[in-house]
Formats: C-alpha cells, sequence, structure tokens
C-alpha cells in the first residue's frame, strides 16, 4: 500500500490524463456519429430532391408525348379526309372526262339521237350550271 501511495503523485495525473482521453474519445465518437448522420440525412436529401427532379421531368415527358399523340392523330383524320377529296375529285374528274368523250362522239357521227344521261358523280353539278 505504501508503493501505491508513493506513486501517488505519478498515478494520479497519469489516470486524470487517461480518463480525459478516455472522455475526448468518447465526445469525438459521438461527434462523429452526429456528423455520419448528418451526412446521411444530407446524402438522403438530396436523392430523394433528384428522385422528385427526376419524377417531374417524367411527367412532363409523358405529358408532352400525350400532346404529340393527340396532334398526330389529328393530322392522321384530317390526311385521310383530303385523300378522300382528292378520291372524289379524281372520280368527278374521270366521270367528266367519259361524258365529254361521249357527247364527242355523238358530235362527231352526227347522229340524231338523244344526249346520254350524265353520270350519277357530276349530274348535281351540271343541274346546278343548268339552272343558273
Amino acid at each position: 500500500m505504501d508503493g501505491l501511495v508513493s506513486l501517488a503523485p505519478i498515478l494520479a495525473p497519469l489516470f486524470g490524463m487517461i480518463g480525459a482521453l478516455g472522455g475526448a474519445w468518447l465526445v469525438y465518437r459521438q461527434s462523429k456519429r452526429k456528423t455520419d448522420s448528418d451526412a446521411v440525412k444530407t446524402v438522403t436529401d438530396a436523392f430523394t430532391s433528384l428522385l422528385e427532379q427526376q419524377r417531374a421531368s417524367t411527367t412532363q415527358t409523358l405529358e408532352r408525348m400525350a400532346s404529340l399523340e393527340a396532334k398526330h392523330r389529328d393530322l392522321e383524320r384530317r390526311v385521310e379526309h383530303l385523300q378522300e377529296e382528292q378520291r372524289q375529285w379524281r372520280r368527278w374528274k374521270a366521270a367528266a372526262i367519259d361524258y365529254i368523250h361521249d357527247l364527242l362522239h355523238l358530235v362527231r357521227e352526227a347522229v340524231h339521237r338523244p344526249v346520254p344521261e350524265p353520270p350519277e358523280e357530276i349530274a348535281a353539278d351540271l343541274d346546278q350550271s343548268v339552272s343558273t
């Protein structure tokens, strides 16, 4: 016991220093965990923000695609309508040319037979032009 008492002036500061270092290490460890926790929270928040931006971008892209698809369908309908009009005009033109050829044939033969009935495609147009 006398040995311990004689070592007291040496051991007391040593144990005090070990306690201080241990306490400092515990404080460091706690602040490191808090810093790591803050870093994880920051990374999580940044990742969440990135996902929200990506979702918003995806939503905007889908809206644009829907708009473009609607415009495409509208244009397809317009093209189909114009193609049908073009087919009608071609049928009318072919019927008119055939009728004109029939009339020319009658004039060349100089036969006194009645004028043939116009095809139904142009009959309405001829009736309007005769009445005006």
